[in-house]
Formats: structure tokens, sequence, C-alpha cells
């Protein structure tokens, strides 16, 4: 833990006077040394009426967009994109415009505590002191019984818990998400690596494309990176003067993406991969060629009925991918949430090396991303009795994975839990100690950005204001209790804190042929902070190889058949992303960009379907399936397959805050424990019911009934 001092102190110590300033706005290799103080404490070197910008990224999800934060005496104001940084180029999202209210939320955890009996939501605050000796003697204990169950940011973090790991002999971390789960991570990592060898998540170029297929991948609003996709999308529009790209989305109900694409195309869900080979068949025909061996047990007629997609509207998309010069199939997260996925996957893969696409590529190779199979697996050690010290950061188990998992249950099982957590969240109320970390405004990192840039780039996290409470950055916690531990434990965890340990892994990348360098690490730093991060100046991808999809058979399966009385359901994320952004007010004020609902959560039905049930808008329904119920308020949606009903994800607290508790449904609370080939949450199959309960609770939403359906029904 590094001795603060003032600016004014280290000005005199180095002798450098008013010339560092620029330097020491953010960017010097000292800056963790200078405390950075609010209005209320007026430091004596601030000026007044002059506003200081840190470069930074946004940890709202794990894309790694890059911030410029506008500081005013000493108060985050503002948060705006980085317009140099690789990902983002200067966009950010509603999400990142609302990280300062995540910094200044009401309800943050201030202080280390330990639960006065746990699950009463009674607790009592606790020195660090006392903290630390606690997480000491927790890594301590047998070494398999110790997990750690991470999200998937910072990855400064997961590195250096994986050090620790490694050096305890105890397992490495578990990296999971319900963003993740939702983009089928995953699924979509080991089609990749039984197509090319290499295991990551790709990188799609939309902007240099001029056909789209979109299999399930809402890229304009939650997919993997979707400021990078946006962007992509603008030059697929508009890129190439007097040729505007073409899109075409399938998907069972109209997202974002969707709506603004030439053609969409709602085939039933779980079909995706038998019209991929349908069109790879026809694509094949087109153009004279051999068969290849993924598409040569294709029945079109079959597809047509397993699909819902004429055989005309076939051979159109088939013609329109064999004619287009750059045409890029997607596969989204959705399509890719069926028991079939891994085939699918591979299936829309193929797509692309018919034509031998050159716009997929890898930025950076990477397998961190864990199936729901191995978070059972850790729960089945829970239950069993075999964990004894579970450390979660960066993710709220007890709210994003489904209830059927039975995780809040095996919890009990543990003998410690410590929860990391900045905000009350349902697991960390269920901890025995919280010892909260700095929100994503206050903290050094850096985050590798795996799916939204053209090139190798590392994102740079630092602080931009002092810590508002008393948190500390759990990569100090760690690397403390591991020195307090002795042996091989603090031989493994020799760093000096959280900024060593970051300035020696970014230190291979000094010559590493960046668009800036440096003679040695600390000039390297500033220049780290000042820009925002490392990239390549010109686009450097891993070129992959996708023939090899192509040559292997794909036994893609049709969808599930509906039962009787039974809806196929759909869940998405919208701006609450994870259901952490609930916690924000602006997030819960935004209109839901395709129904206008605010501060609720809302269940989509046909307006057909609606009619035959007897429901109405602002009915409440009973949502059933094998695993559990909810309850929901009626939104007719005509742009969704009458089969099909859909609740948007990330409302339904029973913590998190005054904003986000007993707002709207979880609907993880619906998901049967079922996977794909992977051990992804197979979640696209699930079934459902739907019963009237009598209740009427009207929806706050911007638009009116008579704009959207011409009548005046109150």
């Amino acid at each position: 833990m590094s001795e603060k001092i003032s600016r004014r102190k280290f000005l005199k110590f180095t002798g450098l006077g008013a010339a560092a300033a620029a330097v020491l706005t953010g960017c010097g290799p000292a800056s963790r040394y200078v405390i950075r103080k609010p209005y209320a404490s007026m430091p004596e070197y601030n000026q007044t009426g002059f506003s200081t910008y840190y470069a930074t990224t946004c940890r709202e999800c794990a894309a790694g967009c890059g911030l410029i934060l506008r500081t005013f005496e000493g108060r985050a104001i503002k948060a705006e994109g980085n317009p140099n940084h690789p990902v983002n180029r200067g966009k950010l999202c509603q999400r990142g415009l609302t990280s300062v209210q995540g910094l200044y939320n009401p309800d943050r955890i201030r202080e280390p505590r330990k639960a006065a009996g746990r699950g009463s939501g009674n607790f009592i605050d606790i020195a660090w002191d006392e903290a630390l000796n606690t997480v000491s003697n927790l890594l301590g204990g047998d070494p398999k019984s110790v997990a750690f169950l991470m999200g998937y940011q910072p990855d400064h973090l997961y590195d250096l818990v994986k050090e620790i790991t490694d050096a305890m002999g105890a397992p490495a971390p578990v990296r999971y998400g319900a963003l993740g789960m939702f983009e089928a991570r995953a699924t979509l990592i080991e089609a990749m690596r039984q197509i090319t060898g290499q295991a990551g998540l790709p990188f799609f170029d939309l902007g240099n494309a001029d056909l789209v297929f979109s299999f399930g991948a809402n890229f304009l609003e939650t997919w993997l990176s979707p400021l990078a996709y946006s962007r992509g999308y603008g030059n697929l529009r508009q890129g190439t003067p007097g040729k505007r790209g073409y899109l075409v989305s399938f998907e069972a109900r109209q997202s974002v993406t969707s709506s603004v694409a030439d053609e969409w195309i709602p085939l039933i869900p779980g079909s995706e991969g038998v019209v991929a080979a349908a069109i790879g068949r026809l694509i094949a025909e087109i153009n004279g060629q051999a068969i290849p061996t993924a598409f040569a047990t294709v029945d079109l007629a079959q597809a047509v009925e397993q699909s819902g997609v004429s055989e005309e509207k076939l051979h159109h998309l088939a013609y329109l991918f064999a004619r287009a010069e750059k045409p890029l199939a997607l596969p989204g997260g959705a399509a890719l949430s069926h028991t079939t996925g891994l085939m699918t996957a591979r299936a829309i893969l193929a797509l692309n090396a018919i034509k031998e696409s050159s716009l997929i590529r890898l930025a950076a190779a990477d397998d961190s991303a864990a199936s729901l199979q191995d978070v059972q697996a850790l729960v089945n050690r829970m239950n069993q009795g075999e964990i004894h010290t579970l450390f979660i950061h960066s993710l709220n188990p007890v709210f994003e994975l489904p209830a059927a998992l039975g995780f809040s249950d095996a919890l009990k099982k543990v003998k410690a839990i410590v929860s990391f957590a900045a905000f009350p969240d349902e697991t960390s109320v269920l901890s025995d100690w919280t010892l909260p970390d700095h929100t994503g405004l206050e903290s050094f990192g850096y985050q590798r950005v795996l799916t939204g840039s053209d090139r190798p780039a590392l994102s740079a996290l630092q602080p931009v204001v002092v810590p508002l409470y008393n948190t500390r950055a759990t990569a100090d916690v760690l690397l403390e209790a591991a020195r307090m531990r002795g042996g091989a434990l603090a031989a493994a965890a020799a760093y000096q804190d959280e900024v060593d340990f970051i300035q020696q892994k970014i230190r291979p990348y000094i010559g590493a042929g960046g668009f800036y360098t440096a003679p040695e690490i600390l000039t390297f730093w500033s220049s780290w902070l000042q820009y925002g991060g490392w990239w390549k100046a010109q686009p450097e991808p891993i070129q992959v190889d996708l023939k090899r999809a192509l040559e292997e058979s794909l036994p893609v399966a049709a969808p599930v058949s509906i039962g009787r009385d039974k809806f196929r359901f759909h869940t998405y994320p919208t701006q609450m992303g994870d259901g952490s952004g609930a916690n924000r007010p602006w997030l819960q004020e935004t209109p839901d960009p395709m129904t206008t609902v605010m501060w609720n959560s809302w269940i989509e039905i046909h307006p057909e379907t609606a009619a035959k049930l007897g429901l109405r808008d602002d009915d409440v329904v009973k949502v059933s399936s094998s695993a559990g119920e909810l309850e929901a308020s009626v939104y007719l949606y005509p742009a969704i397959r009458p089969d099909t009903v859909a609740i948007p994800f990330g409302q339904g607290h029973t913590a998190l805050g005054r904003f986000a508790e007993a707002r709207g449904a979880n609907p993880a609370a619906l998901f049967e424990v079922q996977m794909n080939e992977v051990g992804d949450l197979a979640y696209g199959d699930l079934q459902v019911s739907i019963t009237p309960t009598g209740k009427r609770r009207p929806l706050a939403r911007y638009e009116s009934r008579e704009g959207v359906y011409g009548d005046h029904a109150g």
C-alpha cells in the first residue's frame, strides 16, 4: 500500500515545478502517488474553473472501449469516448455514459464489512487490517478448497488471480457472466478452435463487407462489442461512395439490428444452422462448384419445413450471398443458444468459408471464458463440501445464473464467502465478508480487446478521482494478503502493488511495435495512461483459415418441436447489460429502443396470440416453465413470431440498491439447466406457458397505444 503525498510535495521532491503539471494530470509515472481531491477538500494546486481530462477504459462491459473523463475541481463530470481508441473511436454507449452514476451511486458499499449473520442483511464495518488478516488466513487453507469466481473484467485482476492460484496449487479461477452467456462465448470460441485450431473470439469486419447475414447477432445493442460493430455497420452503409451495403437479419423477435435491416427473416428459433446449411448448398449450386461435405446432406424441402423460411426466400438469400463481393455471416448468441449451438456456429462460419471470406480474424487469442458446465462443476463441488472458501469478483451469480442451478443453496455449504462487490448485490448480501473494490473510475488496470478491434490492443484503466470511500483495489488486497502468508505464495506475488503488477505485465509491449514506444517502463507508462492503452498503428489481425469448416459433415438437427399450449421463450439483454446497470436511474429512465418501456419488465406477445388468449396491453400474466415462474405485464408486440414470447433481461432485483430493487422480473428464474455441446446454456430451447392472472399493471412507456396501434385504449 503506497503512501500518498500531495502534489506540492511531489513537485518539491522532484524539483520539476510547474513544468510537470501536464504530465501529472493522470498520465505521469508517479501519478499513483498523487491524491486527486474533490471540491469539498480543495487541493491547493487546483486551478478553479478549469477541467482536467483523463483517458481510461469503460468497465460497464468487457468490450474495452476507451473513455475520456472530464473532471472539474476534483469531481468526475462527464464521460465521453476516446477518439483515438481502436474500439469505439470517440463513440460511447448509454451504459458508458452512466459510469459516473456508478461512481456517485448513493447505495455504494463504503467500508469493508462482515455479516452479523449470513443472510441476515445486517453487517458490521471492520478495519482493512482485519480484512487483510481474514483474506490471508483464508488463502492459507487447503488450496484445493479455495475457489475464485470472476466476471469478464478487468483482465489484469484475472491475470493476477491466475498467478496466485497457480502458486497455491488451487483450481484456476472460473470466469463467467450473463452477457457472456447471451453471446455464447464458450461456444463461439470452441467453434473457432475446431475450425482454425486457434481458440479465441473472432473479430468480424463489418465495415469492409458489402453484404451481412446476421444470425441472431444484435450487434447494434449488446453483442460482443456493440460500439465497434455499430461503427462497422455505419461503414457498411456509407463507407463506399455510391454503394450501400445490404443487411439481412435472422431473428424470431425483431431487435434494433433487425429493425434497420433490409430484410428481417423471422425464422423458427433453433433453425439458424439449418438455414445456413441450406443457403450454403444453394450457393455451391449457383456457383457451379462441388457441394462441400458440410452441406452435402442438406434436404431443401426439409429445411423449409424446419425453419419456416420459404424455398423461394432461401434461393433469394443464396443468390445475394453468392453474388456479393465481400459477404459476411455472423453467428450471434441467440442462434447459438440451442442444444445444437456448436453445429450452428460451424454452419454459419462455413458460409464465410464457401466465399473464402477474409473478413473474420482473431485480434487476440483467449479461451478464458467458462461455460455454464464449468460453473455447474463448481456448484457441485460446493454442494459436496469441497469448497471451503469462495472469492467472488465482478459477477453477481445469485442474480445472473439460472435459479435452477442451485447456486444460492450451494452457498450455504461454503464455510467462508468473500465478495469484492462495490454495490450491495444479491450475492454480496449472502456473503460473510464484503471487501469493496473501487469502481471503474477509481481504478487502475487493463482490459484485453478481444473482438472489437482490427489490431492487437490493450486498453488502460486509471483513476480519474480519488476513491470516494474506504474502498481498496482487490489486487492490492490479494497482494498484501499473499505477502502476509509468506513462502511460495509471497514469492509469486512479489509486486510492490497493483500498479507495479500492471507495469510488469505491459513491459513486453515496449518493443512490440505499437503506435508509440519508450526506452523504459516509466516513460512508456506515461504514454500508456495519456493515450488510454496500447495498440498497433495499423490493422494487424491474426489471419484465420476457415476451409476446414467445409471439409467435415455438419449434423445440424431440427429445432425442438413446440409443446401443446406452450410458447417458445426468448430473452435478451438490454441497456441494463448483465443486470448491474439496473441501479443507474439514467438507464432506468431511458426508453427501450423497440418498446419505449421504462422502469420495469414486460412480456412481448404478438397481437394475434394475445387476442387468442384474451389478453390486452398491461394485463399481468404468469409465465411458467418446468424450472420456475414469474409475473410480467403484457406488451403487444407485432414484430415477433406468434409462437414466441420474449422478456428482456436485467430487471427483477431483490438487492443492488434503491433504483434497482423490486422492479420487474428476472428471466433467470425460468431457465432450465439445459446445455449445448460445449456446455453453454441452451436458453433458446426454453418453452413456457402463459396464464392470465386477472390483474393489470400499466407500464411506463414513452409511446402511446394510438401511435402504435391506431386505437384509443386506456
